[in-house]
């Protein structure tokens, strides 16, 4: 007599019910399936040195319980997904919080800012300045001459060196020559002719009024003459002849502590009918 075969029921890792025969009937094809997929990770998941023979599979339901409960006892506690995502939507839901905390560091990021903006203002503007002030400064000072009496006055000698006949005398003018950058101190600036008229000194400049030439003192014609454009003047400076669009040019002339003679002296532009002062 054939015996009734026997049928069990195992339940699989997975949950589900797989039915095998004791006896002759032998495993279905889906569970032998099941069976080797499930003995492959077993045998990744175990140790190399674990003894080989059947592995209880823990019950899902304790597997899950006993997983919470070691992520709770564990120090690094990551949050889920649901956590997270509330704990990020409580953070948004308290503005005023978040921006308390920001405000320190805001504020140290303003002071930075403006400390930044005073000092690169600071360092730009002084190059600025000192320039501005090394460029007005000369212009200031520019008609100042040390030996001068400050109101354009250059002493030129005394007036017992200017010959007493009325026959002019050639003098350097010697004074502190400032242009706009430099200053030049105690250097010829150019020369007058002086004469006396009844004891009065006269001052007339040695320029030629027509192109800048000096003009020359001859003793045997009595008068001053151009050697460039052979232009004459009388001994007064009026022109007599030559090209020279007007006389030469008078100086003002002080005599100061009774004996010193003083000349306010003065270059003037060639070329003009009037006498037009040089800036």
């Amino acid at each position: 007599m054939k015996p009734h075969p026997t049928r069990s029921r195992q339940i699989n890792g997975d949950g589900r019910r797989g039915v095998f025969s004791r006896h002759n009937a032998g495993p279905s094809l889906r569970f032998r399936s099941l069976c080797k997929v499930e003995n492959q990770e077993e045998n990744q998941a175990k140790p190399p040195d674990a003894p080989a023979g059947p592995v209880d599979r823990p019950d899902p339901a304790q597997s899950q319980e006993s997983t919470g409960q070691n992520a709770s006892d564990s120090s690094f506690n990551y949050p889920i997904f649901g956590e997270a995502s509330a704990a990020a939507d409580a953070q948004q839901d308290e503005p005023g919080r978040q921006d308390t905390a920001n405000e320190p560091v805001e504020e140290r990021r303003g002071f930075i800012k403006f400390l930044c903006a005073f000092f690169g203002t600071l360092i730009s503007v002084t190059p600025f300045g000192a320039g501005l002030w090394s460029y007005l400064d000369p212009l200031a000072k520019r008609n100042k001459r040390g030996s001068g009496s400050g109101d354009g006055f250059v002493r030129i000698t005394s007036i017992d060196a200017i010959p007493a006949d009325g026959t002019p005398a050639k003098f350097a003018v010697v004074a502190d020559k400032v242009d706009a950058w430099n200053k030049f101190p105690n250097v010829s600036i150019g020369a007058v002719y002086l004469r006396l008229v009844d004891g009065v000194p006269k001052a007339l400049h040695t320029v030629c009024p027509h192109l800048g030439c000096f003009v020359d003192y001859r003793p045997g014609h009595g008068d001053f003459f151009c050697p460039c454009h052979n232009s004459n003047f009388k001994l007064d400076g009026e022109r007599v002849k030559g090209v020279s669009p007007r006389a030469m040019d008078a100086l003002e002339i002080e005599v100061r502590n009774k004996t010193e003679v003083w000349v306010k002296f003065q270059n003037f532009q060639p070329g003009h009918s009037h006498p037009v002062p040089v800036s």
